[in-house]
């Protein structure tokens, strides 16, 4: 959207674009226009993949939760409301949930690999360059802790400490009172608290 500032005779003065708000793209995007979508995906991806991160402690995973994140918006865009015109507290909650299944996945494959014989397995190379690069001990340590959160403190964990939402917003998103999301956040703590400091 391009604002243009005129004189008294009516010639343009100077010029200057307002970028336009997530959720007039949104509506921009819900009737097709990728152009609008795209827009959206540059303005939130970086935030995206780091609370996809923080949520994993693993890059490769946050950026395939970052991708089916966006593949989500684009299939639902018609379906979304917005909290406070912002689509990023909408992308955090997918990716929490997408990051949540793919935890799932990943326990029941490895409950099925350590069920097969040891000596009939063979390391492959990329599983050892992988778990070089997601060697981020201390982040894999929270996000750990955070997933073994009841559901309910894991979501205003992930939605206000890992997203760095405020409290209000979380409690539209999740649709409680806000006080809700502080008493969660607090009992929370206290249970992070305990359960980091003892891997110190």
């Amino acid at each position: 959207m391009t604002t243009i500032a005129r004189s008294d005779q009516g010639a343009a003065l100077s010029e200057h674009t307002v970028p336009e708000t997530d959720a007039l793209l949104w509506d921009r995007a819900a009737d097709g226009d990728r152009s609008a979508f795209a827009v959206l995906f540059d303005r939130h991806v970086e935030s995206l993949w780091n609370h996809a991160y923080r949520l994993t402690g693993s890059w490769s995973q946050a950026q395939d939760i970052a991708s089916a994140t966006f593949l989500t918006a684009w299939t639902k865009r018609g379906e979304v409301k917005l909290v406070r015109e912002s689509a990023l507290p909408w992308l955090y909650a997918v990716a929490g949930n997408i990051a949540r299944n793919e935890n799932r996945r990943s326990a029941r494959f490895l409950r099925a690999v350590r069920r097969l014989p040891h000596d009939e397995t063979v390391d492959d190379h990329a599983d050892s360059v992988a778990r070089r690069v997601d060697n981020d001990r201390r982040t894999r340590e929270v996000a750990d802790a955070v997933r073994g959160l009841p559901a309910a403190e894991r979501a205003a964990v992930e939605l206000c400490l890992l997203g760095e939402l405020s409290t209000a917003d979380a409690a539209t998103l999740l649709g409680i009172a806000e006080v809700s999301v502080r008493s969660r956040l607090s009992r929370a703590r206290a249970r992070l608290r305990k359960v980091l400091e003892g891997t110190s």
